[in-house]
This record gives structure tokens, sequence and C-alpha cells, in this order.
């Protein structure tokens, strides 16, 4: 989801599903005012749940990007039959270990 596409989420209220493990955030007090007024913007969402997805947004569009660096194999080929390549190694360090991790 993109972070431009939050606000319509959570007007629509809908909800995800969320972990256990709790992370300490520390905001500057401009963040902290800006996550207040947003918080006021959205009643039904409570800060943390803010940041959670204002979060995971984030961390989509920085996946999104990173360069594609193209491997050395073919792995498989398209709808038009022109080949993919596996992910260079050079980028396995940028965005494999992300991706695992979702």
């Amino acid at each position: 989801m993109k972070i431009r596409e939050l606000a319509k989420h959570w007007e629509d209220s809908a909800k995800g599903r969320l972990i256990k493990t709790g992370y300490a955030v520390h905001l500057d007090v401009e963040a902290a005012a800006r996550l207040a007024a947003i918080t006021e913007m959205y009643p039904k969402r409570s800060a943390e749940e803010l940041l959670g997805e204002l979060t995971g947004a984030a961390l989509e569009e920085l996946e999104a990007s990173f360069p594609y660096i193209k491997g050395q194999h073919v792995v498989a080929t398209d709808e038009e039959g022109d080949p993919l390549y596996e992910e260079s190694e050079h980028a396995i360090g940028k965005t494999q270990d992300l991706l695992k991790a979702a």
C-alpha cells in the first residue's frame, strides 16, 4: 500500500493483522505534532496503529525504490517469452533480506 493510499484506508477503517512485538519509536517534535494531528483526523485509529501502517507503507515504497540488478541466469520467461533473470548477487544484500522478512 502506498503512503498516499493510507488516508483512504484509514477512512474505511480496515484493520490488518498485528504482531505482538512492540517497538519504541522516538519522534522529533514536528513528527509528533503531525502524528497528533493525524490521530485527531482519524479517531478510530490509535497513534500506534497509524505509526504501524505508515511504517509498513514506507517500507513497501523503499523496497520498490531499490534498483533491479539483473543476474546472469535465466530463471523463467514472461508471458511474451522474454527471459526473466535471477537477481544479481549484488542486489541480494539490499532486497533479498527485506523480501525474506515479508
